[in-house]
């Protein structure tokens, strides 16, 4: 049973008990009537050919709230994607959004010569185009996003995580999921060793700043999970890197009021692939996961008004080290008290590479703090492109025909 603690100023919708998946999903029937319901679902090929994918789509047949499905898949040959049409067409609610195909990178190429760049290839160009097209599609109100690599999944984490904001009787407009990740060990090392030991580093040289104490709030800020209402995703910029996470949250700080966020448990349990870490290369894995981070995390703070000095990153590193080392040391008690596997060398071998990752992200901030890979909002897409969302429209549709 979870605890009941609300910490910060976003709320905390707790799991207290077992869960009556029949009653919420009953509940979120009735909510879609006013708040129609979309599912974005980012996936990569390599995701359906593990099995990940088709397990969730799968799980996904039978509930009844949700409007329609949105899969972006990347990295898929047209072969590869007409494979995966094949595999889903009984799902009469499914469009899926092909990044690789045609008339996709023909839109990519409209967009980088309107100087409205999408980024490259990834997440977070991924959901940004997604957005767009539930928007174009204009049939929903409310729309939940999350990972296609959960091995357990279950349908009460996205009954979960769309409740808050689906719900008429409430005025959430953003939720953020949270979950553990624990097996026989604890995983999520860029949450629990670089993430809130780097902000508490920041909070403890810059002292009291709202950004930071919203930052701090979130269980699992890096959790890919999320439901948003329609307008939010209209005027929100998406980062194109590793910072996806953290970016929208802080797109999420400047458009809304704290009383309009909150974050939910969505699972006692979450599996998902692990991104590994090699310590001498800041351009792989969960080492880069954490340079981008850091930057974006950064240029949030320049916007708030925070003045950096080459001296600021330096003590940051150090301030850091020194908090992550002693929050090592915490985890190996709690894992200890729970009977779970820990490896204290290679948890302070990953906070010592996240103390060069810290380095790294200050480096090539200081070379340039206006370095920004926020794609556009759509609000700037559509007052510069006005026929893009029917041009998306219509390229998604054409793919999809069966």
């Amino acid at each position: 049973m979870s605890d009941f603690f609300q910490n910060g100023p976003i709320t905390t919708f707790h799991k207290l008990g077992t869960i009556n998946l029949e009653r919420i999903e009953n509940e979120l029937k009735d909510f879609s009537q006013i708040r129609p319901i979309s599912l974005v679902l980012p996936s990569l090929y390599r995701e359906y050919s593990s099995g990940a994918l088709s397990y969730i789509l799968k799980q996904l047949q039978d509930v009844g709230y949700i409007n329609e499905i949105v899969l972006c898949l990347d990295k898929a040959t047209s072969s590869q994607f007409k494979e995966v049409k094949k595999e889903f067409s009984s799902m009469k609610n499914l469009n899926i959004v092909w990044n690789d195909g045609k008339g996709m990178k023909e839109i990519y190429k409209l967009l980088e010569k309107s100087n409205l760049s999408p980024g490259g290839e990834g997440k977070g160009r991924a959901v940004w185009i997604s957005l767009g097209y539930v928007l174009a599609k204009g049939k929903s109100r409310v729309i939940a996003l999350h990972d296609c690599d959960i091995v357990n999944y279950d349908r009460a984490l996205l009954a979960r995580l769309c409740y808050p904001v689906a719900n008429p009787h409430t005025e959430y407009e953003f939720c953020k999921g949270y979950y553990s990740r624990v097996t026989d060990r604890m995983y999520g090392r860029a949450t629990r060793l670089f993430f809130t030991p780097f902000v508490r580093a920041l909070e403890t040289i810059l002292g009291y700043l709202p950004f930071l104490v919203y930052m701090d709030s979130f269980r699992y800020p890096l959790a890919g999970e999320i439901s948003l209402r329609r307008d939010l995703a209209m005027a929100m910029r998406i980062p194109s890197d590793w910072g996806l996470e953290v970016g929208t949250l802080a797109e999420v700080y400047r458009n809304m009021a704290f009383n309009r966020i909150c974050q939910v448990d969505i699972a006692d349990n979450y599996e998902h692939k692990h991104q590994p870490l090699i310590p001498d290369d800041p351009e792989k894995g969960v080492l880069k996961m954490t340079v981008d981070i850091a930057k974006s995390i950064f240029r949030n703070l320049a916007l708030e008004g925070v003045q950096y000095s080459e001296g600021f990153f330096k003590t940051l590193r150090n301030i850091y080290l020194k908090m992550a080392q002693e929050t090592v040391i915490r985890y190996e008690n709690d894992a200890s008290i729970n009977g779970l596997k820990f490896d204290r060398h290679a948890e302070s071998l990953s906070v010592e590479a996240f103390a060069e990752g810290i380095n790294k992200a200050g480096e090539v901030f200081w070379q340039d703090p206006s370095e920004s890979t926020l794609i556009p909002h759509w609000h700037r897409v559509t007052g510069a492109i006005p026929e893009i969302f029917d041009r998306l429209y219509e390229t998604v549709q054409k793919d999809n025909q069966f």
